[in-house]
């Protein structure tokens, strides 16, 4: 499912316009991202939470050439989906 398709999917089941629906879903976007920048985790009760997670610097190869390459230590987003989310998908 693309964005498109979710955003029809979502405008469907909540009686909104797609334009809305899209402004909605770019917003919780931005917030997510937002709070992540800032250090904060976001926890959704029932469907999962998303933290930051810091990568350390390391080796690595470059696929074309062979060589040798340092990696950047980054940050990278993470989720954890919750129990009753990872239920659903179960049953």
């Amino acid at each position: 499912m693309n964005k498109s398709e979710l955003i029809e999917a979502v405008a469907q089941k909540s009686n909104l316009t797609k334009k809305d629906t899209d402004a909605c879903l770019s917003a919780l976007v931005g917030i997510i991202s937002g709070a992540l920048s800032n250090g904060e985790k976001v926890q959704w009760t029932g469907f999962g939470s998303f933290e930051l997670r810091q990568r350390a610097a390391r080796k690595g190869v470059n696929p074309a050439t062979g060589a040798q390459i340092d990696i950047p230590a980054s940050n990278a987003p993470a989720f954890k989906p919750g129990k009753a989310f990872k239920d659903a998908l179960n049953k």
